[in-house]
């Protein structure tokens, strides 16, 4: 059965691109069958698969305003067994032009319900900030993965995006639960970065996962090569953190 993870933060700046790209690559690395989907109108998991955003005529922009089929829009084995749904700019109009339309909340949910079996994960990047297009995301998903940098204001967004999270519960999609925590861009050099960890994991009664992604050098500059870590530098400390996220997840599905 499929698992549908929204990679979600407020914040920006957080590595949450970063990891919907490389955990959706480590999944399938792993043979897992995974969709990635772009919601972001920055595009930046869409360019960091290796996709010219601006070269594409077809988008989840044309999905959500019904111009699209699903089926039209999904680019197939862009990595082995990883397939996209990729978005760019056009994507940051939506949220006016779907003022009016009726159940705009769920217009992802409804695309993807006849498809979702076909993989064995969907992951799911969000803008980072509460729009209607974060909202899709948030309905459509079974869980929320939230990624949280390592620095002196994390626990300040991380109760925000909470409050957020069970309010969509309470009102979209009663299902939805948080997948976990995933601390990333950790510098084991700084007394800072442990105690935001030690912090979070003492205030938050929620999973926090034992992976933590630190900064890597090689991380930073597999986007600006359109490849995600395990494809740029497979052997680098990114990649093998990404690795053991993606076997916690795994664990976590078959827990």
């Amino acid at each position: 059965m499929s698992r549908i993870i929204a990679v979600a933060n407020q914040k920006g700046g957080v590595g949450k691109t970063t990891t919907a790209v490389n955990l959706s690559a480590s999944l399938a690395e792993k043979g897992k069958k995974v969709l990635t989907i772009d919601i972001d109108p920055q595009g930046n998991t869409t360019s960091g698969l290796g996709i010219d955003k601006t070269k594409l005529n077809n988008t989840i922009y044309h999905l959500m305003l019904d111009e699209s089929q699903l089926d039209e829009l999904i680019i197939h084995n862009v990595y082995n067994n990883l397939s996209l749904l990729p978005a760019n700019v056009d994507l940051a109009g939506a949220e006016i032009e779907l003022i009016n339309r009726k159940r705009r909340e769920f217009i992802l949910k409804d695309s993807i319900e006849n498809i979702k079996k076909e993989y064995d994960f969907i992951i799911i990047d969000c803008p980072p900030s509460l729009s209607i297009l974060t909202l899709n995301a948030l309905t459509t998903a079974d869980t929320v993965l939230v990624p949280i940098q390592c620095e002196f204001y994390a626990l300040e967004g991380l109760t925000q995006l909470i409050n957020t999270i069970n309010l969509v519960k309470n009102r979209l999609n009663d299902n939805l639960e948080i997948e976990g925590v995933v601390f990333t861009m950790y510098d084991a050099r700084t007394n800072l970065s442990l105690q935001v960890v030690e912090e979070v994991k003492k205030n938050l009664h929620t999973n926090v996962y034992k992976t933590i992604i630190p900064r890597n050098v090689r991380l930073g500059e597999a986007p600006s090569h359109g490849m995600p870590i395990n494809e740029y530098d497979s052997t680098s400390k990114g990649a093998e953190s990404y690795r053991l996220l993606a076997e916690e997840v795994i664990n976590r599905k078959e827990e």
